[in-house]
């Protein structure tokens, strides 16, 4: 199926601009995992809707008003019920069957800061995103120089091997030292949304089992920590994985509702 990149990125990006006035309940759509096919795992089969973990970014600012990342992002635990309920899974597991799942994406963007000091992040379409099954979980990671180089992994058994692909959309973001939660090098200073192309591989679709076709967009929502907009900076902070399809309409409610949850974390942690 072929995507229109600019409609989908239009489509995100207005949804996230909606979703300051206010939010909505979040619904999120199901998927089905087989862990059976991870080697060494046992059979088990779940529903969840929702993917959390975290991320570690390493981006670079010109200076002219362009940044280029690439992010490293480590699957923590699958959530069903809307992102309501976690689930007991192998993912991250310890023992003989647990497994890891992790996802590597660069890309590029422009950004600009107004008088207040906010700065307001929006990603380009294209760039790549792979994600893997660790079946051992026992992949170190390397980060690069800068935001336009690559992570690089190594382990010491067990291949990693491929499970989907794709490339981003668009997004946007905001990073804003004014939160009362941000204050004095905070953890909570910002949120973003991404909206990816997905598509399985064989061994992907082993593992990702329903709906079929698997679901061929990802969509991505995050935390952003206390950073400097200049030079190269590494920085962390949680992200959420769902899945969806590429009608804008789809794109509209999805987005409004990842926005929506930024939006409701912010507000508890300055609560």
């Amino acid at each position: 199926m072929k995507f229109n990149m600019k409609l989908v990125q239009a489509s995100l990006v207005a949804a996230m601009a909606t979703a300051s006035a206010g939010s909505m309940a979040a619904v999120f759509n199901d998927f089905q995992v087989s862990e059976g096919s991870v080697p060494g795992s046992v059979v088990n089969t779940f529903t969840a809707d929702k993917i959390t973990g975290n991320y570690v970014e390493v981006v670079s600012f010109d200076g002219a008003g362009n940044f280029a990342t690439s992010i490293k992002w480590q699957a923590g635990q699958y959530v069903a019920n809307d992102g309501t309920t976690p689930l007991t899974t192998q993912l991250g597991s310890f023992g003989s069957s647990g497994y890891g799942l992790y996802a590597l994406l660069q890309g590029t963007g422009t950004y600009s800061t107004n008088g207040a000091g906010i700065t307001t992040f929006n990603f380009n379409p294209g760039g790549s995103l792979n994600v893997w099954i660790d079946p051992d979980a026992n992949t170190s990671f390397t980060a690069p120089a800068t935001g336009a180089g690559a992570w690089t992994t190594g382990n010491t058994g067990d291949p990693d091997y491929l499970i989907a692909s794709g490339a981003l959309f668009g997004g946007t973001g905001t990073l804003d030292p004014t939160l009362s939660s941000c204050k004095n090098g905070g953890i909570n200073c910002g949120s973003f949304g991404t909206s990816t192309s997905f598509l399985l591989t064989a061994l992907g679709s082993q593992y990702f089992t329903a709906p079929v076709p698997f679901y061929n967009v990802s969509f991505e929502s995050g935390q952003l920590n206390s950073f400097v907009v200049a030079g190269t900076q590494t920085i962390n902070g949680s992200q959420d994985v769902v899945f969806g399809v590429p009608e804008p309409t789809s794109i509209a409610l999805m987005g409004l509702g990842l926005v929506g949850l930024g939006v409701s974390l912010r507000r508890r942690k300055q609560a």
